[in-house]
């Protein structure tokens, strides 16, 4: 399913929002979901809650959760804020980590090398995962601004679903 058709089932978007979204992306480019975003159509929580489920990774609002501080204290400062995310959790030896962008497999990698642990990945939105790391953290600094969270919502390598969609569209409408 694609991510406008997931935002209709969900009751964030209508058909005609949806549509309206497409033309404008036909004219001015760029990603669906961005545009939903900065048109107002959806919040980011829609599209991070919609992208998880076309590609089956939770989602987990970071502000569900209670953070102990030895958790924090497995990963550097600099990698949290290199790859925005955040861990909530270890057993054994898997820790369990909320990012913005969970396809990002170097991210990944990096993380199991550095910690020298297997990963369990979730997804949360850019804006929770910066809030958790000031608050976890002591994050003075800005993370990410509030522009360029927007932005990053829909150029996380769920990008990929977001221009299939574009691409979909176009292919539709060559057909007609």
């Amino acid at each position: 399913m694609r991510l406008g058709e997931i935002l209709i089932e969900h009751g964030v978007l209508t058909e005609s929002s949806l549509h309206h979204a497409l033309e404008k992306q036909q004219k001015e480019g760029g990603l669906l979901g961005e545009l939903l975003l900065k048109m107002g159509l959806v919040k980011e929580e829609d599209i991070v809650i919609a992208l998880a489920q076309q590609f089956n990774i939770p989602y987990l609002p970071v502000q569900n959760c209670e953070i102990n501080k030895k958790i924090l204290n497995l990963v550097p400062i600099e990698l949290v804020k290199k790859y925005l995310f955040i861990p909530i959790d270890k057993i054994k030896d898997v820790l369990t980590i909320i990012m913005a962008d969970p396809t990002n497999e170097y991210a990944k990698q990096d993380i199991q090398k550095v910690t020298g642990m297997r990963l369990q990945v979730l997804v949360g939105t850019v804006t929770e995962i910066t809030t958790a790391l000031r608050r976890y953290y002591k994050i003075k600094e800005t993370i990410v601004d509030s522009a360029s969270a927007t932005e990053h919502v829909s150029n996380i390598s769920f990008h990929d679903a977001v221009s299939k969609d574009k691409t979909d569209d176009k292919k539709k409408n060559e057909k007609k």
